[in-house]
């Protein structure tokens, strides 16, 4: 070290050297510098494409279609006339008060269900009394897998049974607060009888699908969560079918439609 010191020529060599070598590093450091700053700054290519294809795809998403509703009412331009009750040992004077079935409900229901409506295999639970010598409701529309419940509230015995071909069944004789069930598994009509009282008849309309539904006591109905579409209606009272009907039903909107059965 005193021999560089001693030795001028090569002491300014070897700063000129240092003051070089300085310069090298600075630079190196600076570029690296403008390197990361300008890759922090520009996403790369890869990115820039993902975030283009994000907001085409949610530009162009569709939306689903928005389930309707038909809704109408059905005029009865007949007479509805109960059936007459035979009398029994037990009618000795007075006889005792019956339930009247109430024969101007229909049911109105879609032809044929929309494309990709599923069948229904778990309807749940329905109830069909026996009151006042009546069937209680007179009409029952239900899903397949339906499993209907036949109390007896009289006090006396009733035999429940139907020889209809979409369900034949014969619950036999039981008590008054018994109850007995079946479950519907085909779609049809079901005819319901009881074999000791004559007059007690009753229907239960068994559906694939959950479009339809049954009018109020203005004859009103109301058949909700269709998808868009156009279909085929039919309104039914009593056994008697209406003519098909075309209803549209459009994207979230509702369909009039009304019906008359003679």
């Amino acid at each position: 070290m005193r021999d560089i010191d001693n030795n001028p020529p090569a002491a300014a060599r070897m700063r000129r050297g240092v003051s070089a070598t300085a310069l090298l590093v600075a630079a190196a450091a600076a570029a690296l510098a403008a390197t990361s700053v300008s890759s922090s700054v520009r996403p790369s290519v890869s990115s820039r494409a993902s975030s283009a294809s994000l907001s085409v795809t949610a530009f162009f998403s569709p939306t689903a279609a928005r389930p309707g509703t038909i809704r109408g009412r059905v005029d009865l331009r007949r007479a509805a006339t109960a059936a007459e009750r035979r009398p029994g040992v037990a009618d000795l004077g007075t006889p005792a008060a019956r339930g009247v079935p109430d024969l101007l409900r229909s049911v109105v229901y879609l032809e044929t269900a929309p494309r990709g409506a599923f069948e229904t295999s778990d309807g749940g639970h329905a109830v069909m009394d026996q009151r006042n010598e009546t069937f209680v409701p007179h009409v029952l529309a239900i899903t397949t897998g339906t499993t209907v419940d036949f109390p007896n509230s009289d006090r006396f015995y009733h035999n429940v049974f139907s020889l209809s071909k979409t369900q034949s069944f014969d619950l036999g004789r039981y008590a008054a607060g018994r109850s007995r069930q079946i479950r519907f598994d085909r779609p049809g009509i079901v005819r319901v009888f009881c074999e000791i009282h004559s007059h007690m008849n009753a229907y239960i309309l068994v559906f694939s699908h959950p479009f339809f539904a049954q009018t109020d006591g203005e004859g009103r109905y109301r058949i909700e969560k269709v998808p868009p579409g156009t279909y085929g209606v039919v309104a039914w009272n009593e056994g008697t079918p209406s003519e098909t009907k075309s209803a549209s039903v459009p994207d979230g909107g509702i369909s009039e439609l009304d019906f008359t059965i003679r």
